[in-house]
Formats: C-alpha cells, sequence, structure tokens
C-alpha cells in the first residue's frame, strides 16, 4: 500500500484531533472526577463529548480529512448515524430517568453540603450540552455524508 504525502499528512492532523479531543474530554470530566467516587455515566459521558467534538469536526472540515475521498466509508458512516442515534438519546434518557427517579444523593451524598450544588449543577449541564450536541451532530453529519456523496459522483468536489 503507497500512501503519498498528503494522505500521510492526514493521518497524522486526524492523530493530533484525536489527542485534542482526548484532552478536551478529560478537562471536561475533570471536576467530575475529582467530586465523585463513582460515576456510573462516565463512559456515555465520554462517548457525547468524543461524538461532539469529532462529528462536528467532520461537518465542518471533512475536505481535509483522510475520509474525504472514500465514498463507501462514508455511506458506511450515514447508515450507522441513523441506530446510533437512537442511542445516544437512549443513554441520555437514561441519565435524565436516573436523576429523576434516584435524585442526587447516591451520586453527591458523600460531598459537604455547601459543594453539592455546584458540582450538580455542572454535571447537570455538562451532560446536557454534550448529548444533545452529540444527538443533534449525528443526523447533521448523517446530512454532511450524503452531500458530500452526491457532490463527489456529480461534481468531483467534497
Amino acid at each position: 500500500m503507497n500512501i503519498d504525502k498528503s494522505d500521510a499528512l492526514k493521518i497524522v492532523l486526524e492523530l493530533v484531533w484525536w489527542l485534542l479531543t482526548a484532552l478536551i474530554a478529560w478537562l471536561v470530566l475533570r471536576p467530575i472526577y475529582k467530586a465523585m467516587y463513582v460515576w456510573p455515566f462516565e463512559v456515555w459521558n465520554v462517548i457525547f463529548v468524543v461524538t461532539l467534538v469529532t462529528l462536528t469536526r467532520y461537518v465542518f472540515l471533512l475536505q481535509h480529512t483522510f475520509v474525504a475521498k472514500r465514498q463507501v466509508l462514508k455511506i458506511v458512516l450515514l447508515l450507522l448515524m441513523f441506530p446510533f442515534t437512537f442511542v445516544l438519546i437512549d443513554h441520555l434518557n437514561e441519565f435524565l430517568n436516573y436523576i429523576d427517579e434516584r435524585t442526587w444523593e447516591p451520586l453527591v451524598g458523600h460531598l459537604p453540603t455547601a459543594q453539592q450544588p455546584a458540582i450538580q449543577e455542572y454535571i447537570w449541564r455538562e451532560m446536557l450540552f454534550f448529548g444533545v450536541g452529540s444527538i443533534i451532530a449525528a443526523p447533521v453529519f448523517a446530512g454532511r455524508m450524503m452531500l458530500s456523496i452526491w457532490r463527489q459522483r456529480n461534481r468531483g468536489t467534497v
């Protein structure tokens, strides 16, 4: 397999973006890690952050990625976004139901009373922002893939 200079640069750029995304996820979750003994939504919280950052990046910077000219990959990603959107909705709803049914006590009850409102507010806003953002980004990304597939087939552009 022969990789030209442009593809190698795109792969390096992709790796840099993934490192930046990991840093963003760590920074967003750091206050939660400091305050909580157990964060039962940790995996989905990370998935929400990574999904929002990555899909938003692909929507706006698709022409600068290794996916740009790969039609089959774009079709696969387009088709995966529909079930993935419903999975994201399901897991955000799981978080909302947990808070609604059990309140915040099992999560932040170990903290001093003065600290509880601040971490509750942070978790609530952060989960809703990244959860809803990723739920919106997935179908927008699917639309961007569809547009890119059409453009590449009919106009030769991304």
